[in-house]
């Protein structure tokens, strides 16, 4: 599916002319969302469209899994996002014409999302068969202020001659794509295609509800519309799918027609019909009461505090500055009002991998709004926290002690059904515990605030559990895969090795602070020192004739790939069996590489020379989680301009359709990983240490780079130009220790500190990649 042509704007996402055969992806890039609502950004009216649809974080269906062979242990059930009574649609006619941009020969259509003032902007122009020339503006936001709300103003103007006028406005009842499934069992889409059952349906004179219930999870769910009009004859009716309200009008040259459109939602699993209705009837009561100015005027409000503590700048690079401030502005909004629920790898922007959230938002999603908007990281983590009941279960059903938290879910149950990357991608425990411990680092909060001590101490157990100890006392990790998917069922991973170190000394340091809750957890000294035992005995493969770090015991004798027989680039396993690439020299995406970067402590700089110099060259980028950790890690082996191409690659991943998926929705750890890419990589930010560590490079083609990032309360801008590197303490009480390239500095609220910039001396030339698998910027 094509991308659409973009603008390139510091402030703006511009479609300057909307292409119908864009669709698809339009609709991902200019979603809105707060994390509890969100809407895909199609077209006001209902056709044309590729994926209509509005969602509730964690709002969703059951539904079979089916496995040609059985085994015990297996989930039963998968899960699915499902899209709710949409109120988005819209139908014009214009003497009795239906606006359909397929039709009409438009003088102008153009849209635009406003990263400043959180809307999404349109504009079409044409002249009807009758001779009339009508303007059509709207205005949608899903409010920030608001969660439970979402709005639009919808405008026609006839701008020379007259009109006959008619708004049809819908609400429609829930439903599914079934192709949006990922599962292609045939019992599976009409049970999500069917999900709901009506079980109330009200119109009045400018509005009316719809409530319905999941037929297998059990969740009521509530939409309610209202409308505020200025001019026209209005009706409302109600069927079984609908609420459609009507406006009418008879338009001269210079009338216009306005339309205020209000929904709000609500849902619950345990609350009736009439309290879920309740809730999402006071939500359109509130956003009616603070009226249409009242919605930009709260929502511009919180994207000022927004931009004023998490801008970004680049100077040199105008299309990277406008994809950076887009993913701050996606990954904020993305849990602004988020509670009880995950962030899917798609947040609520389309319905890829059914909506399910993975490993990888607590590995790049988490950890950028830990340092960016830390409350909004409480809440992820506190959701995660309370499913560790289920993940103790699920570790007895696999005969594992402590907790398993799952690969994929929505509700916190395993609903993964390829076990060789789910279940035996163990790091998944760990990259979890690192969110958690993360998160307590950089705000300097008590883990028990979002539930993390417990979070620590059963994945240490798990740890133990599975782990194997040698006749020479070193301990293993048998039959687990790594972060890399062409990688797996393998011995000593050692990004998994290393990650369930770090796993059982936070565990260990974390219990030895907070003795007395560990000890309601079960946890005694005995068990503390086998956790520390058992990390200090940890077996990091080797390679001595290589000089480098075997991905996983025997990895660097597997056969190369031969890599010209894919030189289009597309996707290893689109082409060949896993059987095929599973025991070669080929990765799908950073693993060893992200060692280097997460557990860097373990590593001597000549060891991340060479270990990056020779997965560069295995490494195809199959996988968007690829080029953020491959962009820091580049920067700190010393190679910016490297580093440059893969966060460009990162940053972009959506606005270019760089994985030519989008139109399922955007690549949220992605969006990011590109500001920890900038961050982490061209900054040189660890967050993991007491102090806040940074080792800035500037890229020969950037002239400066400025980012914001929020320290145990305070706010700090780090500012990177040639002459140096300059951190400025916004808000918060002063003074904060910094560590820049070494070199330990005091900031305070009236002096700044500054450090020269380093000049990169790489060990290493710039490592090559495969043929065909450069950046892709």
């Amino acid at each position: 599916m094509p991308a659409p042509d973009l603008d390139t704007d510091p402030w703006r996402v511009r479609e300057p002319r909307v292409r119908p055969d864009a669709l698809a992806v339009a609709e991902s890039l200019f979603s809105l969302s707060n994390g509890y609502l969100g809407v895909r950004g199609t077209l006001d009216e209902v056709e044309p469209s590729e994926m209509r649809a509005t969602y509730l974080s964690g709002v969703h269906e059951t539904h079979p899994l089916s496995y040609p062979e059985g085994g015990y242990g297996h989930p039963e059930e998968g899960q699915a996002m499902i899209t709710l009574a949409d109120a988005s649609p819209l139908r014009l006619l214009v003497d009795g014409i239906p606006l359909d941009v397929r039709e009409i020969r438009a003088q102008v259509h153009e849209r635009s999302l406003d990263l400043r003032a959180g809307t999404l902007d349109r504009r079409v122009r044409w002249t009807t068969p009758a001779g009339a020339t009508v303007e059509v503006t709207s205005r949608r936001l899903v409010s920030l202020a608001e969660r439970a709300v979402c709005a639009v103003r919808y405008q026609v103007r006839v701008v020379e001659g007259a009109a006959h006028v008619l708004l049809r406005s819908e609400l429609a009842a829930g439903s599914v794509m079934p192709s949006g499934v990922d599962n292609d069992d045939p019992r599976v889409a009409p049970i999500l295609d069917e999900a709901f059952e009506l079980r109330a349906r009200l119109a009045g004179a400018t509005g009316g509800a719809l409530v319905e219930r999941t037929r297998r999870s059990g969740i009521t769910v509530a939409a309610a519309v209202d409308h505020v009009v200025d001019a026209g004859r209005v009706d409302t009716t109600a069927d079984d799918e609908h609420v459609v309200t009507t406006v009418a009008a008879h338009l001269r040259a210079g009338e216009t027609l306005a339309v205020v459109k209000v929904a709000g939602y609500g849902w619950s699993y345990d609350a009736g019909s009439d309290s879920v209705l309740g809730e999402a009837s006071a939500a359109v009561a509130s956003a009616l009461d603070l009226g249409w100015e009242g919605l930009l005027t709260a929502q511009r409000a919180v994207l000022d505090e927004l931009w004023a503590t998490a801008d970004v700048e680049v100077d040199g690079d105008p299309e990277l500055q406008q994809a950076l401030r887009y993913a701050v502005f996606q990954l904020c909004c993305s849990a602004a009002g988020i509670s009880g629920a995950p962030v899917g790898a798609k947040g609520l922007t389309g319905r890829g991998y059914s909506g399910h959230t993975f490993w990888d938002v607590e590995g790049f999603v988490v950890p950028a709004l830990t340092l960016l908007r830390p409350r909004s990281a409480a809440e992820l983590l506190r959701w995660r926290s309370a499913t560790l009941d289920l993940a103790r279960e699920r570790a007895r059903t696999l005969g594992m002690a402590g907790a398993s938290f799952p690969w994929r879910t929505i509700s916190g149950r395993e609903v993964s059904a390829y076990w060789p990357a789910s279940t035996a991608a163990l790091h998944v425990n760990a990259d979890i515990a690192r969110a958690f411990w993360l998160y307590r680092n950089v705000t300097g909060a008590d883990l028990d605030e979002v539930g993390g001590l417990a979070v620590l101490v059963e994945t240490a157990r798990m740890w133990t559990g599975v782990g194997a100890e040698d006749a020479d006392g070193g301990w293993h990790l048998f039959g687990v895969t790594g972060p890399d998917e062409y990688t797996g069922v393998v011995d000593d991973n050692v990004f998994t090795n290393l990650m369930a170190r770090r796993n059982l000394r936070w565990a260990a340091d974390a219990c030895r602070r907070q003795e007395a809750r560990a000890a309601e957890l079960g946890v005694d000294h005995a068990e503390i020192a086998a956790w520390r035992a058992a990390a200090d005995a940890v077996h990091v493969p080797w390679d001595e004739g290589l000089g480098v770090h075997p991905m996983n015991a025997g990895f660097t004798s597997y056969r190369e790939w031969p890599f010209k027989q894919d030189p289009d680039g597309a996707p290893v396993q689109d082409h060949h069996h896993y059987a095929t690439f599973y025991r070669r020299q080929v990765l799908k995406q950073a693993d060893l590489v992200q060692a280097l970067w997460w557990c860097r402590a373990e590593f001597t700089a000549e060891q991340v020379a060479r270990d990056l110099d020779y997965y560069e060259a295995r490494t195809v980028r199959d996988s968007s989680l690829s080029a953020a950790v491959q962009s820091v890690v580049c920067a700190a082996a010393g190679h910016p301009d490297l580093a440059l191409r893969y966060l460009r690659e990162c940053a972009l991943v959506d606005l270019r359709d760089v994985q030519g998926d989008t139109a399922k929705g955007l690549h949220l750890a992605a969006v990011g990983g590109a500001w920890l890419a900038l961050a982490a990589g061209l900054g040189g930010l660890r967050e993991d240490g007491e102090e806040l560590e940074l080792a800035p490079v500037l890229p020969a083609t950037l002239s400066r780079t400025a980012y914001s990032v929020t320290w145990r309360g305070r706010v700090l801008r780090v500012e990177t130009t040639r002459e140096g590197t300059t951190v400025t303490l916004l808000r918060g009480e002063g003074p904060v220790a910094v560590v820049v390239d070494g070199a330990p500095l005091r900031v305070a609220a009236d002096a700044p500190a500054t450090a020269p910039l380093r000049t990169p001396d790489p060990l290493l030339p710039e490592p090559r990649q495969p043929a065909g698998r450069e950046p892709r910027t």
